[in-house]
């Protein structure tokens, strides 16, 4: 298929990819935008995870105020450098997390902050749910796990799917992110407040 400057134009403005990149995407993908997007964020994902390791000790506080001003979410997001915190797409960034958090109420920024009283405590109720089930241990175990990663993918603000978006979860929204801006990229921490909660 001919790929035409066009729509290598139109990816590029979607993802903020290179022109060659965007070009060989369009290639892999037979010029199928949406495919594209897949294999840009496949490849940039793989880019943005050489830098996972980097320390992000940089970022600035992000704030977001929801239109009947009855949530509001604050935010640190940390990145390497002064020079990305103040850019536009940084902060940019940092309002989508704001507003997603607003909208879907994580409880933790990612798994890792849980502490094994509250997994125990989940585990433990759905254990008590499967009790009369009648089905072998190896099952009742197997269907806690799944649970379980049901549970960090409802709380913990990485693993949600953006609200806008559930193609994609927070982690892989920062890891594009990561790839685009070129330094790695972390939330620290949220406060959400809600009137009255």
């Amino acid at each position: 298929m001919e790929i035409s400057a066009k729509m290598v134009k139109e990816l590029r403005e979607q993802t903020g990819a290179g022109m060659m990149d965007c070009k060989k995407a369009l290639v892999e993908a037979d010029g199928d935008i949406e495919k594209a997007k897949e294999v840009l964020r496949k490849k940039g994902i793989s880019k943005a995870s050489k830098k996972l390791n980097r320390a992000a000790e940089n970022g600035a506080i992000i704030d977001y105020v929801h239109f009947n001003n009855r949530v509001g979410v604050m935010i640190e997001l940390n990145c390497e450098t002064d020079f990305v915190a103040r850019t536009d797409e940084f902060k940019e960034l940092g309002r989508n997390i704001c507003k997603h958090i607003a909208m879907e109420n994580p409880k933790y920024v990612t798994r890792e902050e849980i502490t094994s009283e509250t997994i125990e405590k989940e585990k433990e109720i759905y254990k008590a749910q499967l009790a009369n089930s009648g089905k072998p241990e190896k099952v009742v175990e197997k269907i806690v796990e799944g649970k379980l990663e049901k549970f960090y993918s409802e709380n913990c603000l990485m693993e949600q799917k953006y609200f806008l978006d559930d193609s994609k979860t927070i982690d892989d929204m920062i890891k594009e992110a990561i790839s685009k801006m070129g330094e790695n990229i972390t939330v620290r921490r949220f406060v959400r407040f809600e009137i009255g909660h």
